[in-house]
This record gives C-alpha cells, sequence and structure tokens, in this order.
C-alpha cells in the first residue's frame, strides 16, 4: 500500500472501533470480516484516480435481521472523508427512480435511457452509493432493478448493498426468479459478496428520534391513551393525499394521521404512498391491525412495506388491535418472509410493560 491508502486504511478500522466503544459494544468476529474488507475499501478509494488500476470491487453484504449491516455501511461512510457520498434507503430511491424514468419516457428516449437520465439526476456526481435493505420481490419491478443495477455498475461509482438476502435469494417467488437469475449472475460477478451474521444485535445501539419509531406502541383497542392518543370522531374522518391517490383517514391532526388496517393494507397502496406519509406526519396510527396470518399476502406485504417505511424514517409507528404475528411459530414460512418486520416490532412498546423512553431503531 502506498502511504495514503494506507493512513486511510488505519483511519477507517480505528474509526469502526471507536464508533463502536462509543456506543458500548466490542466488534464480534463476525463484523470483523466486512470491518476489514471496507477499511481497505477506504483506502481505494484514496489512491488517486490516475494511479488505480482499475476501480475498487463493489460490495454485497447480507445477513439476518439485526446484525449491524446497516450500522456498518452507515459508520463507513461518516468516516469516509469526501462528500460525494449518498445513502438511500432501496423504497426512497425505488420511488424516486419510478417517477424519472416515467418522465424521461415521454421524450423520443428508450427505455435504457430513461433510466440512465433519471439514475442522473438522482445522483449526480455521486462516485461512492450506499443501497439499504437492497431486495427484489416485486416481479413487476424486476426488469427495472435489473436495468438499474447493470446502469450502476457500468459507472465510476462504487456501489454498496445490505440486504437480508443472499444473492440467490432474490426473487424467490419460483414462477420469476429464473428471469432475474442474469442479475444474480451479475451481482456475484461484479460485487463481493460477503455474508454478515453473527450474535450481535447492534440495532441496540443506536439511539432513536425523540418522537422517533422506538416511540411507537403496539396497543389493543381501548389502550389509545396510553401512548397519548384521543381516538378519531366522526367528524375528523377525511382524505389524505399520498403519492398519486387520495387515502381515507379516521382522523388527520397536526402531529399524526391516523388509519385503518383495511384502508392502508388491504386497499390499493403501494410503498410510494407510505413514504409520502413518512414525508408529512411524524407519528402513524393504524387501527384495526389483524393477526397476520389472517390477512391477505398482499396486505402482510404492504404491513412489511409500512413498518420498514417508519422505521427507517424514524417515523412513531402505533399500531391498535391483535399481535400481528400471533399464531406463527418462528419455523413457520410466513415467519420467515416476516423475519425483519418481527424484527423491528420488537421495538415497539407493548401494554405488557412500561413505556420506553429509551428505545433504540435500526
Amino acid at each position: 500500500m502506498t502511504d495514503r491508502v494506507q493512513k486511510q486504511y488505519e483511519a477507517m478500522r480505528g474509526h469502526f472501533h471507536r464508533a463502536a466503544e462509543q456506543h458500548g459494544f466490542a466488534l464480534d468476529p463476525a463484523q470483523e470480516l466486512p470491518v476489514e474488507r471496507l477499511s481497505r475499501l477506504a483506502g481505494e478509494l484514496a489512491r488517486p484516480a490516475w494511479r488505480l488500476p482499475g476501480r475498487p470491487r463493489h460490495l454485497y453484504l447480507w445477513g439476518p435481521v439485526g446484525r449491524g449491516k446497516s450500522w456498518l455501511v452507515n459508520t463507513f461512510l461518516d468516516g469516509l472523508p469526501t462528500a460525494r457520498k449518498r445513502r438511500l434507503h432501496f423504497h426512497d430511491f425505488f420511488r424516486r427512480l419510478h417517477e424519472g424514468v416515467a418522465h424521461h419516457a415521454e421524450s423520443p428516449a428508450t427505455d435504457g435511457a430513461a433510466v440512465d437520465q433519471a439514475v442522473d439526476e438522482l445522483l449526480g456526481d455521486c462516485r461512492v452509493l450506499v443501497f439499504d435493505e437492497f431486495h427484489a420481490h416485486d416481479a413487476g419491478d424486476a426488469m427495472l432493478v435489473a436495468r438499474l443495477l447493470r446502469t450502476l455498475l457500468d459507472r465510476r461509482i462504487t456501489l454498496i448493498t445490505t440486504s437480508n438476502y443472499p444473492p440467490a435469494g432474490l426473487m424467490p417467488d419460483p414462477l420469476y426468479h429464473h428471469l432475474f437469475e442474469p442479475t444474480i449472475s451479475l451481482i456475484e460477478e461484479r460485487m463481493d459478496v460477503l455474508d454478515v451474521s453473527g450474535p450481535v444485535d447492534f440495532r441496540q445501539h443506536r439511539p432513536s428520534g425523540t418522537h422517533g419509531f422506538g416511540q411507537g406502541a403496539l396497543l389493543r383497542p381501548g389502550e389509545e391513551t396510553r401512548s397519548g392518543l384521543t381516538p378519531p370522531r366522526p367528524e375528523e374522518a377525511g382524505t389524505v393525499t399520498a403519492h398519486h391517490r387520495e387515502l381515507p383517514a379516521r382522523a388527520v391532526r397536526p402531529d399524526h394521521a391516523w388509519f385503518g388496517f383495511q384502508d392502508l393494507c388491504e386497499g390499493r397502496t403501494a410503498v410510494t404512498d407510505y413514504l409520502a406519509l413518512a414525508d408529512r406526519f411524524p407519528t402513524l396510527v393504524l387501527d384495526g391491525v389483524p393477526p397476520l396470518t389472517e390477512a391477505s399476502p398482499d396486505a402482510r406485504r404492504r404491513f412489511a412495506n409500512l413498518v420498514d417505511v417508519c422505521c427507517d424514517r424514524d417515523i412513531r409507528l402505533v399500531l391498535i388491535g391483535a399481535d400481528p404475528l400471533a399464531g406463527l411459530s418462528p419455523t413457520a414460512t410466513l415467519m420467515r418472509d416476516l423475519d425483519r418486520t418481527a424484527s423491528r416490532l420488537a421495538l415497539l412498546h407493548r401494554p405488557e410493560s412500561p413505556v420506553r423512553t429509551d428505545a433504540r431503531t435500526t
């Protein structure tokens, strides 16, 4: 290594260990490999462009929920001495990409050119890009995801992704998995794939905002006042403009909006709607929550997306109704599909325990 590369490598390793110590834990062996790889990447990025023998390898970090993937990449970005870096939640980026592609598709450009133009507008001169919680579940979006990855991997951008799935586990639906296999091969060819697993749950060491996700609750009907809520009156019912639709709400108040599960999850809503709500309200209330075993598959997916958006945006989420995970055993197939959701719901206050004032979020 040159002195410059070595210096940045050592600085990044020290930054990781200091950050862990400041939050009261030590890195365990499962995190040492990605820390080493990210520190080497920091050194590679410090090398003058004209001396690079090739672009730094892209990284794909995957592992179970709560094992520190987001903490690792966020800490890496915090310690990287460049302004040309961005961290984006995949839900949020994909919403904006859809909008950009739709805009440019109205011109004579081809679909591929529309994606390129939309990416240009979204990323500008970014050179290090982190996608948090990358996934590919929706067959309708699969081709756009594939095109996006090809576009990014062919640019002078170093891409780092986190995911709960190994590359081969993307697009798990057997009816469509084969269509995504070329993209899986591209990931395995162009990215270093690292398994991040281990016993440490880094989420427990990340402070939440004053009114963030960890201040939310899972309540039974009639317990609303335990979270400082007043049940909505009939005259408060109205609609909320979300992305491109009007959503029926039981109440719209200055600091929160109150919805029914049937309207927000069983209705024809999308991640883009939840992102729009998160932009506007610091608290979202969802009542009539059933056990997810009784909800439709689409409603379960929408509910999981809503939890993801609220957790990532640090939005206080109050759920009123049944325990969503009631009746699910840890080995059930449905439970495996909802493991990230279960991990995040565990951060919410429940009636059996006092309200926590030091809750932590991912």
